[in-house]
């Protein structure tokens, strides 16, 4: 899944990262089947393959394959790393919330949920660091 934004800190005490996965997308079962998932920060040159992986889905083509993408094993997880990208955080789930629509505004509601596919947040504790190039 390509993602535009993720969140990095501390929570429960430990190193996070935080990403927002809609139920609709096909990341979602794969996080309920493998509780694990890695991060891989694309460079600049990479804007064009991460604009085509962000508009078609993984259940409907092989984009690794159809980009030319290498993948590696994970140091500490069985997700893969993409060996083109700069740097890849290795995470294990911790913890998971769904968005409660009566938080949030109207507006919110109406321009990034009108079709009611709220967000699941998954927070996965940051086992490795990975910088490659």
């Amino acid at each position: 899944m390509t993602i535009g934004w993720g969140l990095v800190g501390r929570l429960w005490r430990e190193p996070v990262f935080m990403v927002a996965v809609r139920p609709s997308r096909h990341t979602f079962t794969l996080l309920d089947e493998t509780p694990e998932f890695t991060v891989n920060v694309p460079s600049d040159e990479m804007a064009e393959t991460v604009a085509y992986c962000g508009t078609v889905s993984g259940r409907d083509h092989d984009k690794i394959r159809e980009r030319g993408l290498t993948l590696l094993d994970g140091k500490r997880v069985a997700s893969p790393l993409i060996d083109e990208c700069i740097a890849h955080y290795e995470c294990q789930v911790i913890g998971t919330s769904r968005v409660v629509p009566d938080l949030l505004s109207t507006d919110v509601r109406q321009a990034c949920y009108a079709s009611g596919d709220y967000h699941t947040l998954y927070y996965g504790k940051i086992l490795s660091i990975l910088q490659t190039r």
